[in-house]
């Protein structure tokens, strides 16, 4: 299936303006993360999973009242705690957040004060067994965990680009690479200026956008490198924008329907799915655009460099740009 036929799009002329969408977005999200860094200690807000804390998610038998839960709780000696509604209003959910501990044995003591002061106060309470759902991480398991999660995101841009090394070229990869940084860094930018936590839901989100963006990126890369066997005296610049071109409908298809589910996700999928589907909304644009947008014009860049060095063109049969 086509959606587009005989597509002639000068995407290399717009690169600037490419250029330019990408740096206001990398530099806001930057600027803020820098601003969370002075004041929350974080680049960007942390949830349970990172921090260290308790949450507690009581699910009750009708509407819940938030002031009068916050007052027994207050009463049973828990103080500052962030409670708010939480899921689907039918399922009368409540998240019940205390302040980060470092003492490991204060989250469980919260944890108790919680349970105690809930089936003190209210009969259509559930039993803790079945109507509690209680996170709870100590600040030492937190950091490890913040750590792993950036490991492996990084781990996973190294693998990819060993393996583009082997399958295309150096420059490939990096391109690739770069591409794939850039998308993260929009989406974490993203979640920093809108507020929003990172757990380890939106870790594995990030890391699925990783391999997405990728994938679409490898098939521009590999139309590019099939182009450059059949048309050998075609300029680099020319043959990348036809190359992006061609892929096009591909890529508006398997993006487009992507991006449908996970905009039905975000919108239908309720407050646990949040974050989750709110990164792969971000990430699936992102990603599609910076593969025209970032990785394609990388290579056509690296040559004229190369070429303007005098060097011999690091891609096969690519010829410097006259305009």
């Amino acid at each position: 299936m086509e959606f587009f036929r005989k597509v002639n799009v000068n995407w290399l002329g717009w690169k600037w303006y490419f250029l330019a969408f990408s740096m206001i977005f990398s530099v806001a999200g930057i600027a803020k993360m820098s601003w969370n860094w002075s004041h929350i200690g974080s680049p960007v807000p942390l949830g349970v999973d990172f921090r260290g804390g308790t949450q507690v998610d009581v699910q009750f038998a009708n509407p819940p009242d938030i002031d009068a839960i916050r007052s027994a709780i207050e009463a049973a000696g828990v103080k500052d705690a962030v409670i708010t509604s939480f899921g689907p209003v039918a399922d009368h959910q409540v998240l019940i957040s205390l302040p980060e501990e470092t003492n490991e044995a204060a989250l469980d003591t919260g944890r108790q004060q919680i349970e105690s002061a809930l089936q003190a106060h209210y009969n259509n309470y559930f039993n803790p067994n079945t109507g509690v759902k209680v996170d709870v991480v100590g600040p030492t398991v937190g950091h490890q965990l913040e750590k792993q999660a950036t490991l492996a995101t990084l781990y996973s841009m190294l693998g990819m680009l060993i393996y583009l090394w082997f399958r295309f070229q150096l420059i490939y990869g990096v391109a690739a690479v770069v591409a794939c940084f850039h998308d993260t860094l929009i989406t974490v930018g993203a979640f920093a200026l809108t507020g929003r936590e990172i757990s380890l839901t939106v870790i594995a989100a990030i890391l699925t956008l990783v391999g997405y963006s990728m994938n679409d990126t490898i098939v521009v890369f590999d139309r590019i490198r099939e182009n450059l066997r059949l048309s050998r005296r075609e300029s680099l610049p020319d043959l990348v924008n036809r190359s992006i071109n061609q892929t096009l409908s591909r890529t508006v298809l398997t993006s487009g329907l992507t991006f449908i589910t996970v905009l039905s996700l975000f919108i239908f999928g309720g407050e646990v799915l949040n974050g989750f589907s709110f990164a792969l909304v971000v990430g699936i644009l992102i990603g599609t655009y910076s593969s025209i947008a970032v990785a394609a014009p990388m290579l056509v860049a690296w040559q004229e460099y190369r070429a303007g060095k005098g060097r011999s063109a690091s891609l096969p049969a690519a010829r410097k740009s006259k305009g």
